[in-house]
């Protein structure tokens, strides 16, 4: 039964709010001072989603998924504020959203590494929920 759809209505697209001071510091920060900018602004996903990159990248898994969690908690706080309820989408295209998008990314991939294959799956499918475009491009 392909191309069925749901008659209920669908919650709306969740943006969040631009965090320019943030975004620009983490824009300016030489490679390795992430976590001064997570430090100044720890509410930021996106310091998160860096320093979850970089532990990552230097085979540090246990690291990136402290950091990814971290970021990750950090933009749900941040989507219940901004009204989300649990479901609905999460765009990509919005940039103030990718953070948070990043992190759940990156905490799947760490936890994969840690041996943690159920909570890597819930989170790959959490990512795709929000929006299959932002699991496509974090994917490659």
């Amino acid at each position: 039964m392909s191309g069925m759809h749901s008659l209920l209505p669908q919650p709306p697209a969740t943006l969040l709010p631009a965090d320019e001071p943030a975004a620009t510091a983490l824009a300016h920060a030489t490679p390795g001072r992430e976590a001064e900018v997570a430090a100044h602004f720890p509410t930021y996903s996106g310091a998160w989603a860096a320093l979850a990159r970089g532990a990552f990248d230097a085979g540090e898994p246990v690291a990136a998924y402290a950091y990814a969690r971290t970021g990750y908690h950090r933009g749900l706080d941040q989507l219940r504020k901004a009204g989300w309820r649990g479901a609905g989408p999460v765009p990509w295209s919005h940039e103030p959203n990718q953070g948070f998008l990043r992190c759940l990314h990156l905490l799947a991939l760490a936890a994969d590494a840690i041996g943690e294959s159920d909570e890597a799956a819930r989170c790959a499918q959490f990512l795709r929920d929000c929006d299959p475009s932002a699991a496509d491009a974090l994917t490659g």
